[in-house]
């Protein structure tokens, strides 16, 4: 079973809207050797992969592919559904997969759904490991590998509170770009694009992060604004510490000045020795240390998204009970540790519980150490505030929202994560002497997304819908221009035609434009040319030209367009390297600009080519024909046309002159295209005059 090739289309292809991997695979004298005549292959993978149940097939039920892997199916086919399985076992939806046979024997074509190329890449290779040694009757450690996959998903992957904001992005039809191996996401295209870094925006002010870092000026600004904040102070030795503590009165919290994360926050501290050892460790933890008044009550994680509470999470008071036998320290491991809930990844809600210097200072306190055995049924306390995931959003007073809100808008935060103590979240905190401790930048979301008690909330909607208005989907003109003829003249017009009303950015055989200048010579009707034209934040149009090797090889750079244009499809058009031997072929490569269509744009097709056509029927918007022969234009719809020469344009059975043959020297069936487009766009008629007569290829 070798790979001849592997290849990872970006983008919308001939297999799916999304990015897949392609590979070539030749089985050899596999061939002859469906699955089920191999004996204990079907309980060997099974057995390793009990999830493929789930995996329906084209049966179209549950168990629908052992199904078929107990009948007789091909290594191929079963190649795809393992690599599909590890992906999910590697903690990635499966997605889409395809196995087909090419015009050899032997060889065929996989492709899966990539969710990121070199993660999908290691699933391919590992699936097909993996099938080999359930045929051969050889050991395989399923185990190993998907712990190894894992480790690649947590690293390679987006974080999942990044994830979150793409799906709902996605669920907007709102475009998604990742700009680097980390959590930096561009939402939309050109000038419409939107970005953020995790839970941070391009609208998260840089000023505002500074502040929030600053506990203490960011409690000042609070409380000159009228929020309830604990009463406190910075200070810079252990006696300091003290001292501001006996002026604020006891019991404090000593905490780092900038820290995050909880780390080094030592709370409810009544006695000199417990005041002073806090500072120690604040002071590692921080570049400065804040002593400030206790306020009793449970943590809470309050977000704010765009001025407005999105989701609340409540934290927990964490207890041992003794039993006369075990030390504290066996006890958690028995009682806390132990709940499936509780982890270190971020499949569990709940943290794992480890006694820090804060939870012993709390064991202290009680007159207890880690190796203490506590008298039976006697409870110990041993975090006040342990992980912050229990969901109570529907609990949150009014007032104590709004409260919240003003918080963030002081520091001038779009996203906030506002901690604060209360004893019940469902009463304003003046009743209670609530008050906000500290102000976030980019927070976590996971507590939101996946809370231990409650429902999750949907805060990647939130944030998407604080960037995004409801009119808004962060798009702009995209034109997508193919067929197996050079159409880089074409993409010139258009982008000439539109270059009056926006700042068009254009990748094509002629090279990589913006507005009038030419940023690359040469062939650039390519992925990486129309990417970067996307990411370009002064472009507000775009025209790309697309040959059939560029949808085949790398698929197309952006996921919908506005208009997609076919120009023909040559009858001995193929393309032998990718199994495209004949044109019919060749028109189901092609047709992929059309699928990308939105439901809002329009195809432009070339009437006088019955497979261009024919592709009408696959469009989601509108299709405006073109032709040199106005009888082969179909009886409704919009369409532009030659009569002796000149252009017509035809609307709603009306006819009208685009521009007579003598105020215009290009090519014929090139202009016509472009006219067409230009109708797609809603362009000026007069405009659309002026640029075919203007256009000149040598000079744009």
């Amino acid at each position: 079973m070798a790979f001849l090739d592997v290849r990872y289309l970006g983008g919308p292809g001939i297999w799916t809207y999304r990015p897949v991997l392609e590979a070539r695979v030749d089985i050899g004298v596999l061939e002859d050797f469906p699955s089920n005549v191999i004996p204990g292959f079907y309980a060997r993978l099974a057995c390793w992969l009990p999830g493929l149940i789930e995996h329906r097939c084209s049966i179209g039920e549950r168990g629908g592919f052992l199904k078929r892997l107990e009948d007789g199916t091909w290594p191929c086919h079963i190649l795809e559904h393992v690599t599909l399985e590890l992906q999910g076992l590697a903690g990635l939806p499966g997605g889409f997969g395809k196995a087909r046979e090419t015009s050899k024997r032997g060889v065929y074509k996989v492709v899966v759904r990539a969710y990121h190329e070199k993660l999908t890449r290691a699933c391919l290779d590992a699936a097909r490991e993996l099938v080999l040694s359930a045929m051969k009757d050889l050991p395989f450690d399923i185990d190993s590998t998907v712990r190894g996959l894992r480790r690649m998903a947590d690293s390679l992957c987006l974080g999942p509170s990044t994830a979150c904001i793409v799906d709902a992005a996605d669920d907007r039809d709102i475009p998604a770009l990742r700009l680097s191996e980390g959590n930096l996401v561009q939402f939309g295209y050109g000038i419409r694009q939107r970005r953020i870094w995790t839970a941070e925006t391009d609208a998260t002010p840089a000023i505002a992060e500074s502040i929030s870092r600053d506990k203490a000026l960011t409690k000042r600004l609070l409380s000159d604004c009228g929020v309830p904040v604990p009463a406190g102070v910075e200070v810079s030795s252990a006696e300091e510490a003290w001292e501001a503590a006996e002026d604020i009165g006891l019991p404090v919290v000593v905490k780092p000045v900038d820290g995050n994360h909880g780390r080094g926050v030592f709370i409810n501290l009544i006695t000199k020795d417990q005041v002073e050892t806090a500072f120690s460790v604040a002071k590692e933890e921080g570049s400065g240390v804040i002593v400030e008044r206790f306020v009793p009550g449970i943590e809470h994680r309050l977000l704010v998204v765009g001025g407005k509470l999105a989701a609340a999470a409540r934290g927990e008071e964490i207890f041992v009970t003794g039993d006369g036998r075990a030390t504290i320290t066996e006890l958690i491991e028995a009682q806390i540790n132990s709940n499936p809930l509780r982890g270190s990844s971020e499949e569990h809600p709940l943290n794992l519980v480890r006694l820090d210097s804060a939870a012993r200072l709390e064991l202290q306190r009680q007159g207890f150490s880690p190796d203490s055995i506590p008298p039976k049924d006697v409870s110990v306390l041993v975090q006040r505030n342990g992980s912050v995931a229990f969901d109570v959003t529907d609990r949150v007073h009014p007032e104590t929202a709004a409260i919240a809100a003003l918080a963030a808008r002081i520091v001038g935060l779009d996203i906030a994560g506002i901690d604060l103590l209360a004893e019940d979240i469902s009463r304003p905190l003046s009743e209670q002497n609530g008050a906000i401790v500290e102000v976030n930048a980019g927070p976590g979301l996971l507590m939101h997304l996946k809370p231990a008690v409650g429902i999750g909330r949907p805060v990647g909607k939130f944030i998407i819908d604080s960037l995004f208005s409801d009119a808004e989907d962060g798009r702009i003109p995209v034109v997508g221009i193919t067929g197996t003829g050079d159409n880089a003249d074409l993409a010139r017009l258009v982008a000439w035609m539109l270059r009056p009303n926006f700042h068009v950015g254009m990748a094509c055989g002629s090279g990589f434009f913006l507005g009038a200048r030419q940023v690359s010579k040469g062939n650039c009707a390519n992925f990486s040319s129309a990417r970067k034209v996307l990411l370009n934040p002064s472009v507000d149009a775009a025209v790309f030209e697309n040959g059939p090797r560029v949808i085949l090889a790398e698929g197309l750079a952006y996921d919908r367009c506005q208009v997609g244009v076919v120009t023909g499809i040559a009858e001995d058009a193929m393309d032998g390297e990718f199994d495209i031997l004949d044109a019919d072929k060749m028109a189901t490569v092609l047709r992929t600009q059309v699928d990308v269509v939105l439901p809002k744009g329009a195809a432009v097709l070339n009437a006088m080519d019955k497979r261009v056509a024919e592709m009408a029927q696959y469009c989601d918007g509108e299709v405006i024909h073109y032709s040199l022969d106005e009888s082969a234009l179909p009886d409704a719809g919009r369409a532009v046309f030659a009569r002796e020469g000149s252009l017509f344009a035809r609307e709603g059975g009306q006819e009208a002159l685009l521009i007579e043959s003598s105020r215009f020297s290009g090519r014929l069936e090139a202009a016509l295209a472009g006219a067409a487009t230009a109708l797609a766009l809603d362009l000026d008629r007069n405009l659309i005059r002026d640029a075919l007569e203007s256009f000149d290829k040598e000079n744009t």
